[in-house]
């Protein structure tokens, strides 16, 4: 277990966005945190980082576990004069060689010298998860990873995660509201509405009452859509997926 949750409980203002929470990611395996606008995940994100403190229930840590986290989204100054290359060295200072290798596992060789602000929405969250993976985290923590990108972009940005992920052995803990990408991505989603709906492999998930009631899907409508990805996908990745899909189990590295 690299980070697990007992009970959590927070209220912000008055109010009750997490409930009860108790969940946990295991090593190796690709998490995600499914559900609508307003439902608590980004909140519980901030309680598993230790940015938010819970009024009830605790968040247990593995010894020495490094967290690499990707933010929603960055504001970036338009005239702040910063090189992608110097982005990846705040906080702490990589070398060169460092910083090309993280920038071509992430598929953005050749780039350090460009000024952040002149990347696109797809390129900058790369950026960001090169700079992630600098640290050689054990656990990996990406809130939202492609609000605004297009559909064949956030297709790429999820195999570039399982291929981190199979290469590096680190854990993927993410958050979305968007379904159709997801559920080929995950060995494990859990759906949240302020407390914990259902959770499983995706094929469980997407055939919960829970989960079609959460995301207004009719009775065939999450089993379809997740179907429909699989036997749309070819490459090696989601075939991998699929088959411990099948079985029922999710994959633990």
């Amino acid at each position: 277990m690299l980070l697990a949750t007992e009970g959590l409980t927070v209220r912000l203002g008055g109010v009750e966005v997490l409930s009860g929470v108790s969940m946990a990611v295991e090593a190796g395996e690709i998490v995600t945190i499914l559900g609508p606008n307003g439902s608590g995940k980004s909140t519980l994100l901030r309680a598993l980082l230790g940015m938010v403190v819970p009024d009830v229930g605790r968040v247990t840590r593995a010894a020495g576990l490094k967290i690499g986290y990707v933010p929603q989204k960055l504001a970036i100054d338009p005239s702040l004069p910063l090189s992608v290359c110097r982005f990846l060295s705040l906080p702490y200072r990589v070398s060169p060689a460092e910083a090309d290798a993280a920038l071509y596992r992430v598929g953005m060789e050749g780039t350090g010298s460009k000024p952040l602000a002149g990347l696109s929405g797809g390129q900058l969250q790369r950026v960001m998860l090169a700079r992630a993976l600098l640290g050689k985290p054990g656990l990996l923590v990406l809130d939202e990873p492609t609000q605004g990108l297009d559909q064949p972009g956030e297709a790429a940005f999820y195999r570039l995660i399982a291929e981190v992920r199979q290469e590096t052995g680190a854990a993927v803990l993410m958050v979305s509201h968007d379904v159709h990408v997801v559920m080929a991505a995950s060995d494990r989603v859990i759906c949240l509405n302020h407390h914990i709906c259902c959770e499983g492999t995706p094929r469980v998930v997407s055939a919960a009452p829970e989960y079609r009631a959460l995301f207004g899907l009719g009775t065939q409508g999450a089993l379809a859509l997740y179907q429909h990805r699989h036997d749309h996908s070819h490459d090696h990745v989601h075939e991998h997926h699929h088959d411990h899909d099948q079985d029922g189990h999710h994959h633990a590295g």
